[in-house]
């Protein structure tokens, strides 16, 4: 079976992606992230840890009721009550899976603290158990690369005798190498008893900026289906990156003959969407998606791109479903252009959502000589994700090199209009503390990002603002020509999120939280 061509795409960014510190998604952006994958043309979708809360296992269940072509997976523990809970919420999907792991490296082993024959017997019962409520089993050895080589394959063999159909190979820590990779996967499936008989899953994270390329090789030894996420989100330095792994075997089809169902098109549309939703913004050198990969500055490059693009670009921009100019709007646009390019751009708003796009594209016209794609972009964007407990009605902040800045601020907390006054070193400061005094709360600010969102004095600034407390993380985004005001809309966007979090996570609240130092891979 794990000869085939066609390679599986299983995409985790709403389970593996979202345990990114400050990456949680509302219920709402889960949905919407899924469709997005699903329209893609993903074979699986790893949509959560059920077991982990309420609202992950309403996001789950959700997701597999909507789902109209991928598989719908879930995350379980190896425990009877993790895989119970699992196979609640995916058995609605038309095609459900449910995905149990345990640690096999001794490290890994040392933490339940059983012997190898203890965690034998485990995975035994909680495959079988898994595979007696669902017929779509899969199985991961967590920290596989570290594993000893003997104990690995024992343990693979007894997952496929207890049913499960895919096994998984999961390189936890980003440890292993391309040689390493591929000759793994290929010992397992000529050495394990039954291995022929199911599909081969390759699960890599990013230490040490290998990911990609281990996944190849996976590929190469026989794996069928590599596990990855949007932009390479994930925990440490990330997971594979899909559009890295899909692009590659498609631009180097004559090399890596194998074939994915994904619409490569649709690539940059949820690449932007998550970095927005998850606050992770995309490096401008990443590959395939950053704002960079298509950009030509060198003289020599600039001249061979003007003569044939093929000079310096292996792949084009609508292949990803980038644009091939930018400059399309200005301030004499209507609705019916910017409806008609924001649908080019991916977005189908409704006729209100649509409004008040045009209000604040106005408003962006009359101050920007030219407006982007990736303006109209930042526009849709900036005020979406957060339920708006705080809300920023007016600001105005004086500052130069005369003395400390100070910042006017009224805010609506609650539906009640609050202003107040304060100082700080610099703009940016001032009216965060404005912020604090006018909602009083006590966090700490591990990341503060600004970058432009085009070119230009007159650019949008894009912010990024996280903010952390008692263990809970938020972050923030928005956009601005202003870049004070769009620092501070992010720390109200962020303080809103961390806000729902602190309410879901009180005494009382109908959540049960697991810690993600819990979940594997």
């Amino acid at each position: 079976m794990s000869q085939d061509n066609r390679v599986r795409i299983f995409d985790t960014t709403l389970r593996d992606g979202e345990q990114s510190p400050g990456a949680t998604m509302t219920h709402a952006e889960k949905l919407e992230i899924a469709e997005l994958l699903d329209e893609m043309g993903v074979d699986i979708i790893e949509a959560g840890f059920p077991i982990a809360s309420e609202g992950d296992f309403r996001a789950v269940s959700e997701i597999a009721r909507q789902a109209k072509n991928a598989t719908i997976c879930g995350l379980a523990r190896a425990n009877f009550k993790d895989i119970d809970r699992c196979w609640e919420a995916v058995r609605h999907a038309r095609s459900p899976r449910i995905h149990t792991f345990i640690g096999t490296s001794p490290l890994h082993r040392a933490i339940p603290n059983l012997d190898q024959d203890q965690m034998a017997e485990r995975i035994h019962d909680t495959v079988t158990h898994a595979r007696n409520l669902c017929g779509n089993v899969q199985w991961s050895p967590m920290d596989a690369t570290r594993t000893e080589w003997d104990y690995l394959k024992r343990v693979v063999e007894i997952a496929i005798k207890a049913g499960a159909t895919t096994i998984n190979i999961p390189d936890t820590v980003g440890y292993t190498a391309p040689n390493e990779s591929a000759e793994l996967i290929r010992r397992l499936i000529a050495e394990v008893p039954g291995a022929d008989e199911v599909i081969f899953a390759t699960h890599c994270h990013n230490d040490l900026g290998m990911a990609t390329a281990n996944s190849l090789a996976a590929v190469e030894g026989g794996a069928r289906q590599i596990e990855c996420t949007i932009n390479g989100l994930g925990e440490r330095a990330g997971n594979t990156a899909l559009e890295e792994v899909v692009m590659a075997l498609k631009v180097r089809h004559d090399i890596m003959p194998f074939t994915t169902g994904i619409d490569t098109t649709k690539i940059m549309n949820i690449s932007r969407r998550v970095a927005t939703v998850s606050g992770f913004a995309v490096q401008f050198n990443k590959a395939i998606v950053g704002k960079n990969a298509f950009a030509h500055e060198s003289g020599i490059h600039q001249d061979g791109m003007l003569k044939n693009a093929e000079t310096f670009e292996i792949m084009r921009p609508a292949d990803v479903g980038l644009g091939e100019t930018s400059l399309v709007m200005g301030k004499h646009s209507g609705r019916a252009a910017l409806r008609a390019k924001l649908k080019d751009l991916g977005f189908d708003l409704a006729d209100n959502q649509l409004n008040d796009v045009f209000v604040r594209f106005k408003d962006l016209a009359d101050r920007k000589k030219e407006v982007y794609d990736e303006d109209l972009v930042a526009l849709v964007r900036q005020n979406e994700g957060a339920e708006d407990s705080v809300r920023l009605v007016s600001l105005r902040v004086v500052c130069g090199t005369g003395g400390p800045a100070e910042a006017e601020m009224v805010l609506e907390v609650d539906g009640a209009e609050k202003s107040g006054t304060a100082r700080g070193d610099g703009p940016v400061d001032s009216a965060f503390n404005a912020i604090k005094a006018l909602y009083p709360h006590d966090v700490r600010l591990p990341l503060y990002q600004v970058h432009a969102v085009t070119e230009g004095t007159d650019a949008q600034a894009t912010v990024t603002v996280r903010l952390e407390e008692d263990g809970r993380i938020a972050t923030g985004m928005s956009a601005d020509t202003d870049t004070v005001v769009a620092s501070t809309k992010a720390y109200i966007n962020a303080l809103n999120r961390l806000i729902v979090r602190r309410q879901k996570t009180a005494p009382g609240a109908d959540v049960k939280e697991i810690s993600y130092r819990d979940v594997g891979e």
